[in-house]
């Protein structure tokens, strides 16, 4: 949680930044272990920060502080709101589909929504590379992490994503400022936060890694 504070965005996995992600951080004991370690932290994490989670970056998942998803989001969606998309044709129909059923359920867990869109063996396919664009659209964020348990309240198996819109999930302060700047502006903003933060970093990485 110190480290979404301070750094803003931080990546899950290694990227185009060399050193930065968790992975690149974490003892390799406590990656995957019987004890909670970073796969278990992430739900935690997002609802005590209230940040964004989701695949952000390389098609790679990575938290993002709040202020600064504004401006990603921004960015991303090119000022669009997803209706403007799918008014001006730029939304492909399977995005327009799978969005509709997580707009009206949000959050959402991944199971239910799988299962209400009929995707899965014999149904509609593609849910995963849908469901990857419209986080990298910023559309469509990862709001918790949820957990079956036993007869006796223990955890087990993988967490399952709970999925959200960041309308729903960040409420009116974010439908009432996504838009506030340009495209470009936010870009610019988030390239300068990138820079201030890993001043070592070579600027064509830092670019590369936000397009």
């Amino acid at each position: 949680m110190e480290a979404v504070r301070t750094f803003g965005i931080v990546p899950f996995f290694p990227n185009t930044i060399k050193g930065f992600s968790i992975k690149e951080h974490a003892d390799p004991a406590v990656w995957f272990t019987d004890a909670d370690g970073p796969w278990e932290w992430k739900g935690p994490v997002i609802r005590e920060l209230g940040c964004a989670y989701g695949r952000f970056f390389e098609k790679k998942a990575a938290y993002v502080r709040a202020d600064l998803f504004l401006d990603l989001a921004n960015y991303r969606r090119d000022g669009y709101d997803f209706d403007a998309r799918v008014d001006d044709e730029l939304a492909p129909v399977g995005d327009v589909f799978l969005y509709g059923l997580l707009a009206a359920r949000a959050p959402v867990l991944s199971k239910p929504l799988k299962a209400a869109g009929g995707y899965g063996k014999g149904g509609r396919k593609g849910f995963d590379t849908v469901i990857t664009r419209l986080q990298e659209q910023c559309y469509v964020t990862v709001s918790d992490f949820v957990y079956e348990t036993d007869r006796f309240g223990r955890r087990y198996g993988w967490g399952v994503a709970e999925y959200s819109t960041p309308e729903a999930f960040f409420g009116p302060a974010f439908r009432e400022q996504v838009y506030g700047r340009t495209p470009e502006e936010s870009y610019g903003r988030l390239l300068s936060h990138l820079k201030t933060v890993h001043p070592q970093a070579d600027e064509k990485a830092l670019r590369r890694f936000l397009r």
